[in-house]
């Protein structure tokens, strides 16, 4: 019998997050994710299309009952991921340091993402009189232009850093009432695997956030090119990832937002223009009098 040192320890695989559960890929694939010394740390599955797909009509379902929530309970929701991340602050930072980031980096990652969440709740029922307006117009009309939600948001999130980059990028979506499929770092996927944990132990409903690890250069394609998704915010990619995504967006004329060069670590990197980003101006006009 070989001793207790011979052993070699099983790695945790770790599934995706689709409408509120956690399944396996369809496909079966996964990718070792290793540290610097090349100790293998988890494994990690490699989402397909029919992962993707599935995850957007898990975003469907979801997204008319998300829009019609009041902007005050969403911010509720998200001020409760916030309570339940504090709670579980050192797990994340050791899951950061596996990953290569120093101590202290780990700890300031992780508490900025807890203080992003709490910003973009306090924002959840504010950006509506920030962007909102009434109408000067020459009829005897009101005229006023309110913001309404996108839809179902792609969102493909940075590589660094693998937590806060998440954060900063799915909270201003749910906060306006959109639905997301996110595609998580590459680099440090943990971070995102534990946080969908951290949503399904809050009062996110499910199919609000949906989230996948894999490939970036197999998955952007069927990102951009999916008919049914509305916008799409991606973080990385050089000119011609971007030029790809455009044209395939293009297709049924979805939104593209391109983030790139973002310090997610500074006080500029959290502001409501983010929220606006994923929103469409709805003008309505009503006569005077009636």
């Amino acid at each position: 019998m070989a001793g207790a040192a011979d052993r070699i320890p099983v790695a945790k695989t770790y599934k995706i997050y689709i409408d509120g559960k956690f399944p396996r890929t369809e496909s079966g694939r996964y990718f070792a994710l290793e540290d610097k010394k090349g100790r293998v740390l988890a494994n990690v599955c490699r989402s397909s299309r029919k992962d993707f797909r599935n995850a957007v009509v898990a975003a469907r379902k979801a997204q008319p009952g998300w829009a019609k929530a009041s902007a005050y309970l969403r911010g509720q929701i998200l001020y409760r991921i916030a309570e339940m991340l504090e709670g579980r602050r050192e797990q994340f930072i050791a899951e950061l340091k596996l990953q290569g980031s120093p101590a202290r980096q780990a700890e300031k990652e992780t508490d900025a993402a807890i203080d992003r969440l709490i910003y973009f709740a306090g924002w959840a029922d504010k950006y509506q009189q920030v962007f909102s307006a009434v109408n000067p117009v020459s009829s005897s009309h009101f005229n006023f232009s309110v913001l309404e939600p996108t839809g179902v948001v792609a969102l493909l999130a940075p590589d660094e850093p693998g937590l806060l980059g998440l954060v900063a990028n799915l909270a201003p979506a749910i906060a306006g009432g959109n639905t997301v499929v996110l595609l998580a770092s590459e680099a440090k996927p943990l971070s995102a695997v534990s946080f969908a944990e951290v949503l399904h132990a809050s009062d996110v409903p499910p199919g609000v956030v949906n989230i996948l690890t894999g490939y970036r250069n197999e998955l952007t394609s069927h990102f951009a090119s999916h008919m049914d998704v509305n916008a799409i915010v991606a973080c990385e990619g050089g000119r011609k990832a971007r030029r790809e995504i455009q044209t395939l967006a293009a297709e049924n004329v979805k939104r593209v937002v391109f983030r790139r060069g973002t310090d997610w670590t500074t006080a500029d990197a959290a502001n409501p223009y983010l929220i606006r980003d994923t929103q469409e101006v709805k003008t309505t006009w009503h006569p005077i009098g009636v």
